[in-house]
């Protein structure tokens, strides 16, 4: 539900409109306009009727939301502009060209600080690296755990990168927390609803992949679960998705940018290194996403790409990934101006 506010509407009076919302055990989402406030209405829990909001001063009317997707969807009269997320010193959607690069796996101090300084000198403003790999065989390397983490915050430290790394579980979440910038929900845990609502209650925000068949209505549920319990913080990552194919680990489903765009208000990136699976397509791929309408790059890159622990065949090299960097800015640049006739940045 939305409660639109009159343009008159006074800041005590939204202020009493959101907490006479939380008294009744929903969570309110104050989003203040040009002209007026409106202020979203998400949570299943309620215990009380919403109905008395309706008849509050400086409230203008309550309209009930029919769309599936309450909050992860662009609605103009309430969210005029797109969610720009914030990592650290980083943003994701405020129309310059995010580049999430480093590691696949944290395998050493030096291995780490190599590739972030290589990855800052390119334009990157995160640093990615697995503390915890969820591998699809036990026998593959599972990550250095908290050995890692630390790891990573000495690269924030050293380089002023924030950082993004993978949650497994609701525990790790916790670490995450502890040592970086964001939390990453891997593919596998797309619909891991526990962890979800974990991830939504946290102050920090979420990278969402899509699962590995995932339609575009269960991406954007999964993301709805998060903004339901308050973090509105998100940016969705596009990272293939399993088909027929045999040339390529996945299918880059590079068609769920603009389709993503057009529905919702949330961001989105390319994930080009897992949505190939191959060293040699990651370029292209990532070059083509940028064209689509991206907001951003993810990348994996490595100091040896050959001696990688994980993901060794679709890592980039330093010089490679510095060189995507150069020609995905140039695209984009060129998209931005198409699309908008503004200079990029």
């Amino acid at each position: 539900m939305l409660v639109v506010m009159k343009s008159s509407a006074s800041e005590e009076e939204v202020v009493a409109v959101v907490r006479a919302i939380e008294r009744l055990g929903f969570k309110p989402d104050p989003m203040p306009g040009a002209t007026r406030t409106v202020v979203g209405v998400s949570g299943l829990n309620g215990h009380g009727s919403l109905r008395e909001i309706a008849a509050m001063p400086g409230v203008a009317e309550t309209v009930r939301i029919s769309k599936k997707f309450k909050l992860a969807t662009e609605e103009e009269e309430s969210r005029p502009k797109r969610t720009v997320v914030k990592i650290g010193d980083a943003e994701i959607g405020g129309g310059s060209l995010a580049l999430l690069a480093g590691p696949c796996a944290i395998e050493s101090h030096e291995q780490a600080f190599a590739v972030a300084k290589a990855v800052k000198a390119a334009g990157a403003q995160i640093f990615r690296g697995g503390a915890l790999k969820p591998r699809t065989s036990p026998y593959a390397f599972p990550g250095l755990g908290e050995a890692a983490f630390k790891i990573l915050a000495d690269v924030r430290r050293e380089f002023g990168l924030s950082i993004v790394t993978e949650a497994i579980d609701e525990g790790s979440v916790a670490l995450v927390e502890k040592y970086a910038d964001m939390i990453q929900i891997g593919s596998r845990n797309m619909q891991n609803f526990t962890l979800l609502r974990r991830a939504g209650r946290s102050a920090l925000p979420v990278l969402l992949k899509r699962g590995m068949a995932a339609t575009l209505d269960e991406w954007l549920h999964a993301a709805e679960y998060i903004m339901a319990e308050g973090n509105q913080q998100i940016v969705l990552c596009e990272r293939g998705v399993r088909t027929f194919a045999q040339h390529s680990r996945n299918t880059l489903d590079l068609a769920a940018i603009p389709a993503v765009r057009r529905i919702s208000h949330l961001p989105v990136v390319v994930d080009a290194s897992h949505g190939t699976g191959h060293n040699y397509m990651v370029t292209p791929l990532a070059r083509a996403g940028v064209a689509v309408g991206a907001d951003g790059l993810m990348i994996e890159v490595h100091c040896q790409p050959h001696e990688a622990l994980s993901d060794a065949a679709q890592a980039l090299t330093l010089q490679e990934f510095a060189e995507l960097a150069a020609e995905a800015r140039a695209i984009h640049h060129v998209v931005a101006i198409g699309r908008n006739g503004t200079r990029a940045r």
